[in-house]
């Protein structure tokens, strides 16, 4: 805390500076508007300019914009809609949301990875669609922008929402049509490494009487080659070389999806509105790999040289998924401007992985051969709803609650060319239940024109059980009691300035796959590459976070802003990696367990603006640029490098957008960066990364108001991304090194209104 509120009040200093020089230019912009309009209406009779200027107007319907609505909620909240999702043309969320304010993306540039907010890997961002908990497996950063109406982004949590968000909540609004007027039709095809990927994504909105619907799909397909090299080093505590190989993994991969997303809306007579959405994302996709491994003797004393597991491996995979989610809710109209909102909402999910793997010595005879199959089902069911009342002017109370209900079914299957099992419990069926409930009531009060204040306060609990072959009955129950406390305060005589802070607790769950999983099997196993399985007795990770913010406000659409964080975290969960002996043999096994105490400190800085709005005669550039730097550690874990699991020390974005004067065109690009880091993930583990650099741009050719083209090329750069993962234990220190290829990926866009 003592470093944080130091650098938070620089970087406020450091707007406050920026935001009384701008006022002087929205000052002397204000005074010229009458010259600005006379000029506008002057030239008002040629056509061509007026076609431009008005594709600019945005019709906002029964909404507040983005930024409005950011300002005026309480609760801190950052909001970006359809301008943000078209911009670069992207094919996935992923690639949006990692330009976003402190959002940063796992994994290899162009391959997505889990979402983190405030670097925060390992599950401590909460990811909602439509408000609600996606289904199990359901992959976000897959998803197509075009299905996509807008992102919320939450630093703090909020009653209405699970309280499961240490890091943060990302909401994913679908699209709801509530200002969509024209049919669209999107004509994607994206190029990496001369291997073409179409996508087709058609909206249609309608209305008869009180029904009014919009029907949106897509359709894809995505060809990717993936490249990795691995260096492999084991060494004794007395400096010998045990075992010095290299691997070279190859894969090829034909992905095809379908995504539906429409949405019903009826009115009644009596003001009532009944809303339902189905979301469909079906995914089949077929494989082939090649594995090459190569011993190199030279270092490794003889004697002590073990012969490889294999020379060469070839696996063909085979996987289809399907999700379907459902999210309804009713909206009855009370007297005296109370209302009842009632949500409804139903999952169901399989997917089944199949692959079957041959392995050779370097004679080319076969050593062994490798049939895994993988079968899950899912299932599930909730309610919840919302009372709400005015209790005075600016004064609103609200409460509620949410039930759901999930099943899954799952069954791992391995088996080696002599039909022996490599696990346990393969082929044996694991049923899995979880039951939530949360009550939850929340005070959002305007106390005056200076302050507004939030309070709430949310009850939740979690009970997770299974049944297996092997493992008979297990159950793990939970529960967590979450207080919330945000408060806005505008300054006086400073309209477009406000600073925001919050009191909260929250919690992070441990994933169904943590607390009660088959074993996840590993090829090579080893300390690097370890087995996987669960812990059915890890206890939630508990939070208290304060976050403090300054915001001034530029402009339609412009903002600087300078926030602080910190969050204290007990419980910890991390994993542990230890030699076991099991059915096959002794292997590496990773498994979770809850270590105790860990601290993240961080700040925010953003910046969003017109330069047109702070400068009368500037060119029409639009300028985003954010930033932000973290600090963490864990108290069970020596230092210097005992961070949280995967959070980077910074991370930033910069955008801009040119829009040209005598020409219908736009350009623009970004810069994501990361820089490498080094994390001690536990006693015996330590994790290289090297740093991510992202450039992407576009060109957008507007034909008229219904055509435009839009040409964008993201990972420019296309660095390769280069890994190191180092165990030391039981006398032994086993490196391994990669580096994964990356690719630049072209895209070309068509789109219509008809």
């Amino acid at each position: 805390m003592s470093k944080l509120l130091p650098l938070a009040w620089l970087a406020m200093l450091g707007a406050a500076d920026a935001c009384a020089q701008t006022q002087t230019d929205s000052a002397a912009q204000q005074a010229a508007q009458p010259a600005v309009k006379a000029a506008a209406d002057k030239s008002a009779t040629d056509k061509s300019a007026a076609d431009k200027q008005m594709q600019q107007v945005t019709i906002s319907g029964g909404r507040a914009s983005d930024m409005d609505e950011r300002r005026n909620s309480v609760a801190g909240k950052q909001i970006f809609g359809r301008e943000e999702l078209d911009r670069n043309g992207d094919s996935n969320l992923g690639d949006v949301l990692k330009r976003l304010p402190g959002v940063t993306l796992g994994g290899r540039p162009g391959r997505g990875g889990d979402v983190r907010m405030r670097g925060m890997g390992s599950g401590y961002t909460q990811i909602l669609v439509n408000g609600e908990r996606p289904p199990a497996g359901f992959s976000m950063e897959s998803l197509a922008p075009d299905q996509v109406e807008r992102v919320e982004i939450m630093r703090g949590p909020v009653a209405e929402h699970s309280t499961r968000a240490i890091a943060g909540t990302i909401n994913i609004i679908l699209r709801d049509g509530y200002q969509q007027r024209d049919n669209q039709l999107k004509l994607t095809d994206s190029i990496e490494q001369g291997r073409h990927s179409p996508n087709v994504s058609l909206t249609v909105p309608g209305k008869v009487g009180s029904l009014t619907w919009l029907l949106t799909g897509s359709l894809f397909e995505n060809r990717q080659h993936d490249q990795t090299e691995t260096h492999n080093l084991d060494t004794r505590a007395d400096n010998v070389v045990v075992k010095d190989e290299n691997v070279l993994d190859e894969t090829r991969r034909e992905t095809r999806g379908l995504f539906l997303t429409p949405r019903l809306s009826y009115k009644f007579d009596g003001g009532d509105t009944l809303n339902f959405q189905p979301f469909l994302m079906v995914n089949r996709s077929d494989s082939k790999a090649r594995s090459d491994l190569t011993q190199n003797p030279g270092l490794v004393p003889p004697g002590l040289l073990l012969p490889p597991e294999y020379n060469l491996a070839l696996t063909d995979g085979h996987t289809e998924s399907t999700f379907l989610r459902g999210f309804g809710n009713w909206v009855h109209k009370l007297q005296g401007a109370a209302k009842l909102d009632v949500k409804f909402g139903f999952g169901a999910g399989h997917s089944d992985n199949d692959s079957l793997r041959y392995q050779y010595d370097n004679s080319g005879a076969l050593l062994d051969r490798f049939t895994d199959t993988a079968t899950v089902r899912d299932r599930s069911a909730s309610t919840g709803g919302k009372y709400s009342t005015p209790l005075g002017r600016e004064h609103s109370l609200a409460a509620g609650w949410d039930v759901e209900l999930g099943h899954r079914e799952e069954t791992k299957t391995s088996l080696d060319k002599d039909g022996v099992p490599q696990f346990a419990d393969s082929g044996d069926n694991l049923t899995a239940d979880t039951r939530r409930v949360a009550v939850f009531v929340q005070d959002e009060w305007d106390i005056s024109a200076q302050w507004s204040g939030y309070a709430g306060v949310r009850w939740e609990g979690i009970r997770t059980s299974s049944s297996g072959a092997s493992t008979g009955d297990v159950s793990n129950t939970s529960s967590v009691l979450s207080p919330l406390l945000h408060a806005v305060y505008r300054i006086p005589g400073h309209d477009k300035d406000q600073i925001r802070a919050s009191l909260t607790k929250s919690y992070k769950a441990a994933n169904i796959q943590d607390l009660i999983a088959l074993p996840s099997l590993s090829r090579l196993n080893s300390a690097t590459r370890p087995d996987r399985t669960g812990n059915p007795n890890l206890k939630p990770e508990l939070a208290t976070g304060l976050d403090l913010a300054y915001e001034h406000y530029l402009g339609r659409a412009g903002i600087l802003s300078a926030s602080g964080f910190i969050r204290n975290i007990d419980d910890l969960i991390r994993r542990d990696i230890a030699l076991e002996t099991t059915s096959t043999g002794p292997r590496w096994v990773s498994t979770p367990r809850n270590i105790g105490s860990a601290r993240s400190t961080g700040i925010e800085l953003e910046a969003k603006f017109q330069l047109q709005e702070l400068m009368a005669d500037a060119p029409a550039i639009d300028f985003r640029t954010n930033y932000s730097r973290f600090w963490s550690s864990v108290d069970d874990i020596p230092g210097p490098n005992n961070r949280l699991d995967a959070q980077p020390k910074q991370t930033a974005n910069l955008g801009l957008d040119y829009r040209m004067k005598d020409l219908p065109l736009t350009l623009g690009g970004s810069l994501n960066w990361t820089p490498e880091t080094l994390i001690q993930s536990s006693l015996s583990q330590l994790v290289y990364t090297s740093r991510k650099r992202s450039f992407d741009a576009y060109g957008l050719w507007r034909f008229n108001a219904s055509n435009q083209l839009r040409i964008s090329a993201n990972n420019l750069v296309a660095e390769d991304a280069i890994g190191a993962n180092t165990v030391s234990t039981n006398g032994l220190t086993q490196l391994a090194n990669t580096i994964n290829q990356t690719y630049v990926v072209w895209s070309v866009k068509y789109e219509m209104k008809f």
